[in-house]
């Protein structure tokens, strides 16, 4: 399980100097990215990609849920009023309720693409104004050991807090 950690940088050689520092302590690249506002970051800083930028992540969960409920909702519906040839009521509001999470997700998670990631509400005045945010993912058992050393090798960086449930995939 990880969790991720965010922390504010003052300028790109800091974030150099930290992504360097984590790759010393053995924090996969792939796991570290950097956020800036207008500036474009140097192609050897990894980005933070579409799901960590956009609300996709959190439109598609709020998508299938509304869209779960309301499918539930027309598979009674259909129940409650049949056509000719049902036989299975159960199977018919399945059938619903898997469409509308479907549809409801996909519907949403396009809408939250153009959207920026409401998680990262908090940071957008600092990045409007230059820095950069550090996102990195991190073991749970070693958030202490990169906390501390992130905090003795770089006191210039801001701690922005963690957050234990990430997504697996972004």
């Amino acid at each position: 399980m990880r969790h991720r950690l965010y922390y504010m940088l003052p300028n790109v050689e800091s974030a150099r100097q930290v992504l360097n520092d984590l790759l010393l302590a053995r924090i996969e690249q792939r796991y570290v990215h950097f956020m800036s506002g207008g500036q474009e970051l140097p192609s050897d800083l990894p980005q933070a990609n579409l799901l960590q930028k956009t609300d996709v992540v959190h439109g598609a969960e709020s998508g299938m849920l509304v869209g779960g409920a309301l499918g539930v909702a027309l598979g009674i519906i259909i129940v409650l009023y049949p056509f000719d040839g049902l036989t299975s009521q159960a199977a018919i509001v399945l059938i619903a309720a898997v469409a509308g999470v479907l549809f409801g997700g996909w519907s949403a998670a396009m809408m939250g693409v153009a959207l920026p990631n409401s998680r990262l509400k908090m940071f957008y005045p600092d990045i409007e104004h230059g820095k950069i945010l550090l996102i990195v993912d991190v073991p749970a058992r070693r958030i202490q050991e990169v906390e501390d050393l992130l905090a003795k090798r770089h006191p210039e960086m801001r701690f922005g807090g963690e957050e234990p449930n990430i997504p697996a995939f972004p």
